[in-house]
């Protein structure tokens, strides 16, 4: 996809992400040695810090999160203002915003209260640009299975699918994917006892233990590695091309055929970068996409030195959301400052800085 480029800090529009049938995830190599990529000062970024979603109805969202994924609320603010305007691109805002936590991962849960946005399109494929899921971790896939079809959530996969051992990567993985109220892709993922962080092996009889990565659709790994690698510090700690009836039934991709990278900063989740090799027809993400709409999805990172993150945008011409460094004097999130940007393929970006 051609990248969106644009000079100078612009404060406009918010990036989004949509209902998603779905895409593989979770591969575990071993990491490299740490070696980062960046200044010689160390990475821009120091830790993926949570994964927001906007929603219809907050109280719906977290019924299913904490009733039925057994995640836990940590926090719940309403938030309105003219920073806030400025931070997020969107005028008149006021959203409430909740926090939820499972094992040591987060994510943000935003309802817009004004000014609301736009559903999600039903025609949504894993390989349209706009795909981001997150992949929950359980002990039991057969257990956890049953649990979800108990409470009756909307399949993507057919059913579990285990991944062959002819991807070396993945081999013996087993992940399902499906929907929550307002049709987010999520995954649960069991990784066997070779693969995967050592704490996804302690499950000490929890269903559902933590949040592994966060996985987004790109058109080009060479192109987003220039923005999450070069630019913000990321290392590559894996990669592997996945294909066969498994990843097709997992995807609910016919043809599918993934080139996955797995990027890791210093803390936090990981973040997978999901180009399509076959089908190679994915749309791109929307122009015209807000965070008030229902597709958004919006990946918080933690930066020591957010004037040099600034900088480093700038100097790439990458598309900014907010009108620059945004001061958040009451910090009802965590943060005192913080910016969105858009990665290449437009999915929203947002660095912060307590």
């Amino acid at each position: 996809m051609e990248q969106r480029r644009k000079k100078g800090v612009i404060g406009r529009l918010g990036a989004s992400k949509l209902r998603a049938s779905i895409t593989l995830s979770a591969l575990w190599i071993a990491c490299v040695p740490p070696m980062w990529a960046g200044a010689a000062s160390g990475p821009l970024v120091r830790a993926v810090e949570s994964v927001g979603m906007t929603v219809a109805d907050v109280d719906r969202s977290i019924d299913f999160y904490s009733r039925v994924l057994l995640f836990q609320k940590t926090s719940d603010v309403e938030l309105a203002g003219n920073n806030y305007e400025h931070l997020e691109g969107v005028f008149g805002l006021r959203m409430r915003v909740v926090s939820m936590r499972l094992g040591d991962e987060s994510i943000e849960l935003t309802e817009y209260l004004t000014p609301k946005g736009k559903p999600v399109a039903l025609d949504s494929h894993s390989n349209d640009r706009w795909f981001q899921h997150i992949a929950i971790i359980t002990g039991d896939m057969d257990r956890a299975y049953a649990w979800l079809r108990q409470n009756r959530v909307q399949h993507v996969s057919s059913a579990p699918q285990t991944l062959p051992t002819y991807i070396k990567a993945a081999a013996d993985i087993r992940a399902f994917y499906f929907e929550d109220p307002d049709h987010h892709p999520l995954e649960i993922l069991e990784f066997p006892s070779d693969k995967g962080d050592p704490k996804w092996h302690q499950s000490n009889g929890k269903l559902f233990l933590g949040i592994d990565h966060t996985a987004i659709a790109v058109a080009n790994t060479s192109v987003s590695l220039g923005f999450y690698r070069d630019v913000l510090g990321f290392r590559a700690v894996g990669e592997s091309e996945n294909y066969g009836p498994e990843q097709e039934h997992l995807n609910n991709v016919f043809g599918a055929r993934l080139r996955i990278t797995s990027l890791r900063s210093m803390e936090g989740l990981s973040i997978e970068l999901l180009e399509y090799l076959t089908p190679a027809d994915g749309r791109s993400m929307p122009s015209d996409e807000r965070a008030n709409d229902l597709v958004h999805h919006q990946t918080r990172l933690v930066t020591d030195d957010i004037e040099a993150v600034l900088k480093a945008l700038q100097d790439k011409h990458y598309l900014m959301v907010s009108s620059g460094i945004v001061t958040l004097p009451n910090a009802e999130t965590g943060f005192h400052f913080a910016l969105i940007v858009r990665d290449p393929d437009g999915h929203a970006i947002e660095l912060a800085k307590r």
